[in-house]
């Protein structure tokens, strides 16, 4: 069973939580970052980012940037931008984009859950970005963004949470990129006792987006529990901050892919090449997006192709079966020479919310080839980690994004 427990939020006023509310710090680089809060001193941004506090010339890294987070979040506190729950409460969050919406449940997750894969993942993490989360959850004692967690649609959960959100809102805005943001609390003992009850048969939640701000959660609790070794279970510090959704209601959009040059190849070498493998068909100059799995749009020489994976690809292996995997294992690999698209500079990943067009400008610009993917989806990287399995990297991309801002998990009481 997953452990869920509500917790006393740090959360920004009504009036300013339209202001404080910003997207997650890792989708931004350090000039985007600093853009962004220009003219918005209580984006959660200023607190998450901290080096958008300084000069170019100070390392991003440097104490004083996370030393500057803490003095923020306590300024922040101090004069009411933001406010402390006095009882453990669970909130409802849902987001609305493009007339569809999402409803989690605002909770705290337990470390014990991500130790023991009831927490279960589909990503490895690395060790330099977990690095700089830790730093931060440590200097600033707060968990200052979500998890994003999905478990399997429990009817009973469905029912509890519909009928707390006919009720009125604790927030309620529109973001910039037109999403909506929708908060109730729950406070009274009732409803709490219910969700808890509910989740007893919830079997396992999964790591949708946050892989990195997770295992960072979970070391820097095992780093207070050493650092108090008659801990009872109990401390802030045990448990990490999430949202967690129903599967189905998450939508994950593809992550395409372009590629710097050909390996070498003329373009009909390369066309030759992956026809022994897919079924290529000229598509022309409007942008082909697939239609199906095992289908994928290429854009080579301002052109676009349909490709489909012939059947000596198939498999019942459920990451081989990926159409991630089937394009670097057929294509990325051996074709054109991506070995690891981790750590290869010859790769590079387009989010879904930036659509065709961004993927054509790039190819037409700074790369020479592209890649449009058919999503992966929610049953597949359920099928992933039950298998206790990893995707390939840049498998999903959800949207929308949680906010941060919204919910604080302190780690002192």
């Amino acid at each position: 069973m997953a452990i869920v427990k509500p917790f006393c939020a740090v959360r920004p006023s009504a009036e300013a939580a339209s202001q404080v509310a910003a997207l997650p710090y890792d989708v931004y680089n350090r000039k985007e970052a600093c853009e962004a809060v220009k003219g918005n001193p209580l984006s959660f941004l200023n607190i998450d980012r901290a080096e958008t506090q300084f000069g170019e010339d100070v390392d991003m890294y440097a104490d004083c940037v996370y030393e500057k987070a803490k003095e923020l979040l306590e300024k922040r506190m101090a004069d009411g931008t933001f406010i402390r729950d006095e009882i453990p409460c669970y909130y409802i969050y849902q987001q609305t984009m493009n007339g569809r919406s999402q409803t989690g449940l605002v909770a705290c997750s337990s470390i014990d859950d991500y130790l023991n894969h009831v927490v279960k993942k589909h990503e490895n993490t690395r060790e330099e970005k977990e690095q700089d989360r830790i730093r931060h959850v440590d200097t600033t004692d707060a968990h200052t963004g979500p998890i994003f967690l999905a478990y399997r649609a429990k009817e009973e959960l469905n029912r509890i949470i519909h009928r707390i959100t006919t009720g009125h809102p604790l927030y309620d805005f529109v973001s910039e990129d037109n999403v909506e943001h929708r908060v109730w609390k729950i406070a009274a003992p009732g409803p709490i006792k219910e969700i808890e009850e509910a989740f007893l048969d919830v079997e396992a939640t999964y790591i949708a987006d946050g892989h990195h701000r997770a295992a960072s959660a979970v070391k820097v609790g095992l780093m207070r529990r050493e650092e108090n070794p008659g801990y009872t279970g109990e401390e802030a510090f045990n448990y990490f901050l999430s949202v967690l959704f129903p599967d189905e209601q998450l939508m994950i959009m593809p992550y395409n892919r372009v590629v710097a040059d050909l390996n070498g190849m003329s373009s009909e070498e390369f066309l030759e090449k992956i026809s022994r493998c897919f079924v290529v068909k000229e598509e022309g100059m409007i942008p082909y997006s697939p239609d199906k799995k095992g289908k994928f749009g290429m854009y080579l020489n301002r052109k676009w192709y349909s490709l489909e994976a012939k059947e000596e690809l198939g498999t019942d292996d459920p990451v081989d079966e990926l159409d991630v995997s089937i394009l670097q294992n057929a294509l990325l690999g051996p074709i054109l020479g991506i070995g690891d698209p981790r750590t290869d500079k010859r790769i590079d990943f387009i989010g879904g919310i930036r659509g065709l067009k961004e993927l054509e400008r790039r190819t037409e610009e700074d790369m020479a080839v592209g890649f449009a993917l058919y999503p992966t989806s929610i049953q597949e990287l359920l099928d992933v980690a039950d298998a206790n399995r990893l995707m390939p990297p840049k498998s999903t991309w959800f949207e929308p994004k949680l906010r941060s801002g919204l919910f604080i998990h302190l780690l002192k009481e």
